[in-house]
């Protein structure tokens, strides 16, 4: 058995997420809640009610997550600092999870939706964005996670007549996004956000793998950072 708690800030929703595995299945405790410039202040209270709920205590985990990013800049450092301190206390692994990926596993499990492309609004007129197909009830990329302006999206080429579907906010800037994508998309949906019982599954699978790191290497995912230092690196002299 394995017990592993999320948590998520990366949007303007707050969450966090308690799962139990075991041979019976997956046991989840679960709070969210849309809460814009609050994530500070929510953020433990939900802790403490999930751990509460499910009549665990927090030296009874075996590993803490995180949503990484791509997201807002403040609610990533938010969400790491304290997940971070969390395992760090508990000398537990810390586990980080994209917040695309688990935009893509939300819509599967909740809809059942096989290709998903996400995007985030990334502010500035551009989107954080990724496509996935679902194997064995998991996202799989199929495009590495960028940050670009919506009329650069583009579809996998091996996979461009499947049925898609567009999860996140950055589909609110549709009318940037390129023809022949806004045709692929049998549905969008906008009014969606990351949350840790998403990322709380994925994060459960990534510590059976022993794909995890320990609490002080815990790093955000901005995106837009490593292309602000991959264009300065492209300037350096030769």
């Amino acid at each position: 058995m394995s017990l592993v708690l999320a948590l998520d800030a990366s949007s303007s929703a707050c969450s966090a997420s308690l799962l139990r595995r075991s041979a019976d299945g997956d046991e989840l405790v679960s709070r969210y809640a849309l809460t814009p410039r609050e994530h500070t202040r929510r953020l433990m209270p939900m802790i403490d009610e999930v751990l509460a709920e499910a009549g665990v205590g927090p030296s009874q985990l075996d590993a803490v997550a995180y949503g990484h990013g791509p997201g807002s800049f403040t609610g990533l450092r938010i969400a790491a600092g304290v997940a971070q301190g969390l395992a760090y206390g508990l000398e537990r692994p810390l586990i980080g999870v994209s917040t695309l990926q688990a935009l893509a596993l939300g819509g599967h499990l909740r809809h059942r939706f096989r290709y998903i492309f996400t995007a985030l609004d990334a502010r500035m007129g551009e989107v954080y964005a990724a496509a996935w197909r679902i194997e064995n009830e998991r996202p799989v990329a199929l495009m590495a996670e960028a940050v670009l302006p919506p009329e650069r999206l583009q579809l996998p080429r091996e996979h461009e007549d499947h049925d898609w579907v567009g999860l996140g906010s950055g589909w609110g800037l549709w009318d940037g996004v390129p023809a022949e994508i806004q045709a692929a998309l049998g549905l969008c949906v906008t009014d969606i956000e990351p949350q840790a019982c998403d990322m709380v599954i994925l994060a459960a699978d990534a510590f059976e793998a022993g794909d995890h790191q320990r609490p002080h290497d815990a790093q955000p995912v901005y995106l837009r950072d490593q292309v602000a230092w991959k264009k300065m690196a492209e300037k350096k002299p030769q």
